[in-house]
């Protein structure tokens, strides 16, 4: 499912507190029309729902006791603005926000067999026909010669559920066995849930979290499908119990009212991981507050960077961008270690990379190569069960540095995570800290130079710069100051055969381009008639 990278309540993966001008570009966060999630004051211990409707001037449409919030409705042909502030203004009112849309973050491909490349890279093509780079993985092999996972480890696949019956995964179902040996129709543990086996289903407030879109299916198989049973996929996790939490519908859409009580319960329920690969909305703060209980519940909170493509350290992506302790937010790459092209990213709140482009996972009753944040997420809240699972003693934030401080550094995430590294299975159980990327141009011999447009830059311009560096077999440009208009005025890097290498444009300082074959490149840059920005400056050129 692509997503419009502007709106910032897509649906996708997706964070924190963001520039007025960041707010001023952004379309309306997508909401539930007339609905609202309203968390009352401490002091409100009781409430009669008729006389809370009548105060509230709004009808009651569920109540998540354990979070103190009711969810309303109010007339249709209301303004947000309107029923937020009259809402709010209300002595009984802590927090009032839209009931926010949320959607699952894939980017849709054509089903065919694929490889499970990001275990294994060995530049073998992937499902969608790109040959790779041998080594650009996770490195899970090396890994599960010490751990391959443990059935105390509970992930909780926050999502559109999971396929019960998949042949792959129903062995790695988490059960709840109070329910499970208990009575048909009684909610045994009395967790406010009728038998709920294996998961929870926040749409229908039932047990029922059978997966009626795929997503969730493909994501819990990347974490946990069988291992050593003969058939199908394997997950990074041949043993482990997977949750299935179903907040999102069959056609991958979810509300904040159903993330909430979704996270609730999985956090109540014990689960270690929660896998998050969705996002949309605005700032919601009883979003923040339910993931700042999980953090405080010693869980970690898994989320897709998002796939609008864009930078979320300038516009926030939730709930990727929350800056809860135990956020770890994830952007993908390719099977040539290249960040990907929908993937958004960030120096300050995504924090590493993980595979995310045709990625070949269990679906319903099937298999299929999916591409999206969505399918890196599942990557790294793997590895994290695996993790624990060898060492039960580490806090959520211990683990959360861990995955963090023994990512392998790659060029194509250098400035675009806040670790500029890859998730890596091996190095994070044996906690080990990466070498340098030696195909990073970062670590190239250079030279200085200055070749720089004009600041501010001017309208329709056309400039050919031609930059060429003696002896160099490969070459690489640093940009030490990169701003122009996103997708409109563009720098383009020709090499000396005449290929185009790449385009850049957007927000992009302190940047190596892509690397460039032969000793001379050709800089193309082209501005249209509106929005002048900053522009750039090459101050070296890295080679070898």
């Amino acid at each position: 499912m692509l997503f419009n990278g502007r709106a910032a309540l897509v649906l996708l993966i997706i964070t924190g507190l963001f520039s007025t001008s960041a707010i001023a570009n952004r379309k309306p966060a997508d909401a539930v029309p007339g609905e609202y999630v309203v968390r009352l004051k401490k002091n409100i211990n009781k409430f009669n729902t008729m006389q809370l409707s009548q105060s509230l001037r709004a009808s009651i449409k569920s109540v998540i006791p354990s979070l103190h919030i009711v969810v309303v409705k109010r007339p249709v042909f209301e303004t947000t603005n309107s029923a937020v502030k009259s809402l709010a203004e209300n002595p009984m009112v802590d927090v009032v926000e839209p009931n926010y849309i949320y959607k699952a973050n894939q980017v849709p491909n054509d089903p065919m067999l694929g490889q499970l490349w990001g275990f294994k890279n060995s530049g073998q093509a992937d499902s969608g026909g790109k040959v790779g780079i041998a080594g650009v993985d996770i490195d899970v092999e090396k890994a599960w010669d010490i751990e391959t996972g443990s059935k105390n480890m509970i992930v909780a696949v926050i999502d559109t559920g999971i396929d019960f019956n998949h042949p792959d995964l129903k062995d790695n179902l988490w059960t709840n066995l109070a329910e499970a040996n208990g009575v048909a129709g009684v909610d045994d543990d009395g967790n406010g849930v009728i038998d709920d086996i294996h998961g929870f289903n926040s749409i229908t407030g039932t047990g029922n979290a059978q997966d009626d879109q795929g997503h969730g299916s493909h994501c819990a198989g990347t974490i946990g499908a069988k291992g050593d049973d003969g058939k199908g996929i394997v997950g990074i996790n041949w043993n482990v119990q997977l949750m299935a939490v179903k907040f999102l519908d069959a056609n991958g859409s979810g509300t904040l009212e159903n993330a909430i009580k979704s996270i609730d319960y999985a956090t109540r329920m014990g689960a270690k991981v929660l896998s998050n690969s969705w996002g949309g909305g605005d700032f919601s703060q009883t979003l923040f507050d339910v993931i700042d209980a999980s953090s405080k519940a010693g869980a970690i909170f898994i989320a897709a960077a998002g796939n609008d493509g864009s930078n979320n350290d300038d516009v926030a992506a939730y709930p990727a961008s929350f800056e809860v302790e135990n956020v770890l937010s994830v952007a993908a790459i390719n099977n040539r270690g290249e960040l990907a092209d929908f993937s958004n990213y960030g120096k300050k709140l995504v924090h590493l990379g993980a595979p995310g482009v045709n990625i070949y996972s269990s679906t319903g009753g099937a298999y299929d190569s999916w591409s999206g944040t969505s399918m890196a997420t599942p990557h790294v809240s793997g590895v994290a069960a695996l993790v624990w699972a060898h060492e039960p003693t580490l806090t959520a934030v211990e683990l959360k540095h861990r995955l963090m401080q023994s990512a392998r550094p790659i060029a194509g995430l250098r400035n675009k995570t806040q670790t500029g590294g890859l998730l890596n299975a091996y190095n994070a159980l044996t906690n080990t800290t990466p070498a340098p990327d030696l195909n990073d141009p970062m670590n190239w011999q250079s030279a200085e130079m200055v070749v720089q447009s004009k600041n501010p830059y001017g309208s329709n311009m056309n400039e050919t710069r031609v930059i060429s560096q003696p002896g160099a077999k490969e070459m690489s440009l640093y940009f030490e100051l990169f701003d122009t208009e996103g997708n409109y005025d563009t720098v383009t890097l020709i090499d000396a055969a005449g290929n185009t290498i790449q385009v850049l444009s957007g927000h992009n300082d302190d940047m190596y381009s892509a690397v460039i074959p032969g000793n001379t490149v050709t800089a193309i840059f082209k501005s249209d008639s509106s929005v002048e920005k900053t522009g750039w400056k090459i101050s070296k050129v890295a080679f070898r």
